[in-house]
């Protein structure tokens, strides 16, 4: 094998392993964001929401 053929062969190793190191973090991000959008809401969060509702529904809205 050339020189210029070992570099070649070179880069594309690289390259591969980079995408497998990509395709391996996005699944890993996806896993995260994923498992934070399955979580419920906290009560805290729902309760605050409804009371921002009965306002809204009350003519609380000042705009």
């Amino acid at each position: 094998m050339t020189q210029k053929g070992k570099k070649v062969a070179m880069k594309e190793q690289q390259k591969e392993a980079g995408d497998g190191l990509r395709r391996q973090i996005d699944e890993n991000l996806r896993r995260v964001f994923q498992a934070q959008v399955e979580e419920d809401v906290p009560d805290r969060f729902t309760d605050l929401i409804n009371r921002l509702r009965q306002q809204d529904g009350e003519g609380g809205s000042s705009k």
